[in-house]
């Protein structure tokens, strides 16, 4: 007889962290100068799964008083099993927004103590398709001067992208004139040496957006995200079918029912895993893209998506998202590295699980003493 396997330990620890940019950032719709990362980690057996997801505090909150209760005792082994639990404790909450973070935060932990506690990286369980995966430089910022722009393109050229991606929707897509030539900037920088992809971020009208993609496709751009809001599917499939470059979204997806929403109406999915239901999630909503012969992209977290994105044979590219580029290393020990445009699943001396660990360079950015829920 196989032994049992070990219960989740009473303690599950969430961390919550604030890690400011370099200045102010902004997109067509949103102005930060910070990021928020949400940590947990759970132990059994004598091992530790460790997630984390980009949120807001309330997140960790959730995974206190919601989610840590149900962990208690469960094995970890049957992730599908702690999965149903947890979300449908969820029903009067809600399983979308903030508490879908907290549910993928708590997913990646239950995947990486899994690996951890079969003693493999969690590549192995994934399986993997390639032997690792395209990522696309993206940044570009609204606010940012030219000079800015083209040090970022030149970084991520130097680094072997194949494609980079820039901010555009400036104003709320009042400004397009600046967009224009902005992109036009971007396309001298990148002719002939990778694609170019453009991310309104739901800035435009659909009115808008079909004459600004008229533009993209006169400068060869490939790549139209959230040209409107990913909440107006029928205005994405207007724009789509005015467009010669691929209309893309998805990276606020909570689950399968979102992913249906935007399937037909897409070139390409996007998925984020500190999102969409951590990697099972990701693997789900993969898979139903690949159903209806769609492929996904993974939404920055680079890191965390390294394993699963491996994993899917669908899987178009990896965002390398300037913020998280810049921020991981300082969260966690362990985290792969790019190499020629790809990165792998795990840094070559991962032992098991996911490979990374909360790091101690992280601490300085801690917004409180970490919470142990019992």
């Amino acid at each position: 007889m196989t032994a049992a396997a070990p219960g989740i330990d009473d303690a599950v620890v969430v961390s919550v962290f604030r890690f400011p940019t370099p200045g102010p950032e902004a997109d067509g719709t949103l102005e930060w100068n910070a990021t928020t990362a949400v940590a947990v980690e759970l132990t059994a057996g004598g091992e530790r799964g460790f997630g984390w997801t980009y949120s807001s505090p309330a997140a960790g909150t959730v995974i206190d008083h919601d989610l840590a209760p149900l962990l208690r005792g469960r094995s970890p082994l049957d992730i599908t099993g702690c999965r149903i639990a947890l979300q449908r404790a969820c029903r009067s909450i809600g399983t979308t927004s903030v508490v879908a973070h907290a549910l993928s935060a708590v997913d990646i932990a239950l995947w990486d103590l899994k690996a951890r506690l079969l003693g493999t990286p969690l590549s192995a369980l994934f399986g993997t398709a390639r032997d690792a995966t395209p990522v696309y430089g993206s940044g570009g910022f609204t606010n940012l001067p030219d000079s800015e722009l083209t040090t970022q393109i030149s970084q991520w050229l130097a680094a072997g992208c194949s494609a980079v991606k820039i901010k555009i929707g400036q104003d709320r897509g009042g400004a397009i004139e600046r967009d224009l030539e902005r992109l036009t900037l971007a396309a001298e920088l990148t002719e002939g040496r990778c694609a170019l992809m453009a991310d309104a971020n739901g800035a435009y009208t659909v009115g808008r957006a079909r004459r600004v993609g008229r533009e993209l496709d006169r400068r060869g751009v490939v790549w139209f995200e959230e040209p409107v809001t990913s909440d107006d599917p029928h205005g994405l499939e207007r724009v789509r079918a005015s467009v010669r470059c691929d209309v893309t979204a998805g990276e606020y997806i909570c689950g399968p029912y979102d992913a249906a929403a935007l399937i037909d109406v897409v070139d390409c999915l996007q998925l984020d895993v500190t999102r969409c239901g951590g990697y099972s999630g990701f693997l789900d909503c993969a898979a139903l893209a690949a159903a209806h012969g769609r492929d996904v992209s993974a939404h920055c977290a680079p890191a965390l998506h390294a394993p699963v994105t491996a994993a899917v044979p669908n899987l178009r590219n990896l965002e390398w998202f300037i913020d998280h580029a810049r921020l991981e290393p300082l969260l966690v020990d362990g985290a792969p590295e790019v190499a020629g445009g790809l990165l792998p699943p795990h840094r070559p001396d991962t032992d098991c699980g996911h490979g990374m660990r909360l790091s101690e360079s992280a601490e300085p950015y801690r917004t409180c003493p970490p919470t142990v829920a019992r």
